[in-house]
C-alpha cells in the first residue's frame, strides 16, 4: 500500500467560520458524520482557483517534432500521450453506470507515481491540474482534483463532488480525497486504496474543510477518541 506523507498545507491556520457577510451559511450534517458549514466566499483559496485558472488555459497543440514509438510519450511528450489515453478512457465510459465509473476512475488516477510536492515541485504545496499530474504523478490532491475533473467530463454534476482536506487519524498526517454523492450515500475516492466506500464506513478520517466550484464547507467534528 501506498504510504503517505502528504505535506498539503491543511489551510487550517486561516480556515475560520464563515463570518455573517459571507455567509449564507447553512449548518448541516455532513461528511463523515462532521457538522458542515457552507460557504460561498472562495477569496482564500488561491491554490485552488489557480488550479482551475491554469486547467482552463488554451492547451498547445502537439509538437510536430518526430519522435520515434520507444520515446514519443518521453518528456513533454507524456502529457500528449497521457491526454490521449485520458481522453479514450473518456470515450469508453461514456455509457458505464455512475457507481461503476466511481471504481474504474479511482483505479485508473491510482496507477500514477505518488511524489510529494517539496521534491516534484521544489515548494511545499502545489494543486496540479490533470496535465501537470500525467507528467510529473503527484500527491493526494493532485489525484483527487484529476478524479474531480474526470467525473466532470463523464457528466457528473461539480454540486455532487468535493475535494476534502482531511486528518489520517491513524497515520496523524494531513491527507486529501475525493468526495462524490450518488442518491443517498457519499463515495470516498483515495489515491491509499482502489476500493471506494461509504464515507459511513471510513472512520479515521476527521475532515477539515471540502471544496468545489461552487462553494466551501468548514466540518466540525469530535476528535478521533480510536
Amino acid at each position: 500500500m501506498r504510504r503517505l506523507t502528504c505535506l498539503i498545507l491543511i489551510l487550517a491556520s486561516f480556515v475560520l467560520l464563515p463570518s455573517l457577510g459571507d455567509v449564507q451559511a447553512q449548518i448541516s450534517r455532513g461528511l463523515f458524520g462532521s457538522m458542515e458549514i457552507r460557504s460561498t466566499n472562495m477569496t482564500k483559496f488561491g491554490k485552488w482557483t489557480e488550479m482551475w485558472r491554469r486547467y482552463n488555459l488554451p492547451r498547445n497543440p502537439p509538437s510536430e517534432v518526430k519522435r520515434t514509438a520507444q520515446d514519443r510519450c518521453r518528456g513533454l511528450g507524456r502529457i500528449q500521450c497521457s491526454r490521449e489515453a485520458w481522453d479514450d478512457f473518456i470515450a469508453a465510459n461514456t455509457d458505464t453506470q455512475k457507481r461503476i465509473l466511481l471504481d474504474k476512475v479511482n483505479a485508473y488516477m491510482n496507477k500514477a507515481a505518488y511524489i510529494v510536492d517539496p521534491v516534484n515541485w521544489g515548494i511545499p504545496d502545489y494543486w496540479a491540474t490533470p496535465d501537470e499530474f500525467f507528467l510529473k504523478d503527484g500527491d493526494c490532491e493532485d489525484y483527487a482534483i484529476s478524479k474531480y475533473i474526470t467525473l466532470k467530463r463523464l457528466g457528473f454534476d461539480p454540486d455532487s463532488m468535493r475535494l476534502v482536506i482531511l486528518q489520517d487519524e491513524n497515520l496523524n498526517v494531513a491527507h486529501a480525497v475525493l468526495a462524490v454523492t450518488l442518491g443517498d450515500d457519499t463515495f470516498i475516492l483515495d489515491n491509499q486504496i482502489d476500493a471506494v466506500l461509504p464515507d459511513s464506513q471510513i472512520l479515521h478520517y476527521r475532515p477539515v474543510y471540502s471544496i468545489n466550484e461552487s462553494a466551501w464547507w468548514l466540518h466540525r467534528v469530535r476528535k478521533f477518541s480510536g
